[in-house]
């Protein structure tokens, strides 16, 4: 008597998605793109392309508001400022490293990171936002140094 196929048992979604991209990467590896659920693969792909630029973005956006911060309101500066934009440096430096087409478009996520920055400048210090240039007044190499904070 031949048994039914049992269904695998998945402990949580995150068992079943890993199941399901190993499952898909070897397909691809095989060539049985047929076999393989390419819309879905697609919108993984897509995603996480999503999820990578939102990190990156989050980490210029906490380097920007902390030099604001840092430079219009000195006499408040913190240990915390300095460690929080050492770290979220490190993490830029490891995302671009990890990612070619992130670090080609660094300046643009930085731009887009500044204006949110510059919002939570503004919400942190209780400056008015008019206190914060509208153009982000340092360059994409003083953003990235690690040895730069303004004057």
């Amino acid at each position: 008597m031949a048994r039914a196929k049992e269904k695998p048992f998945f402990s949580s979604p995150a068992d079943y998605f890993y199941a399901w991209t190993y499952e898909q990467a070897e397909l691809l590896r095989l060539g049985r793109f047929r076999e393989a659920d390419l819309t879905n693969i697609v919108e993984e792909l897509e995603t996480l392309g999503r999820a990578e630029r939102k990190a990156l973005r989050s980490s210029y956006r906490l380097v920007l508001a902390h030099l604001l911060k840092w430079q219009f309101q000195p006499s408040h500066r913190t240990r915390s400022w300095s460690d929080t934009i050492r770290r979220e440096r490190r993490n830029i430096r490891e995302e671009e490293a990890d990612s070619p087409t992130l670090r080609k478009n660094a300046g643009d996520i930085a731009l887009e990171a500044y204006a949110m920055a510059r919002q939570e400048a503004a919400d942190e210090t209780d400056l008015p936002l008019e206190t914060f240039p509208v153009a982000c007044p340092w360059t994409l190499d003083q953003i990235q140094n690690p040895d730069f904070l303004p004057a």
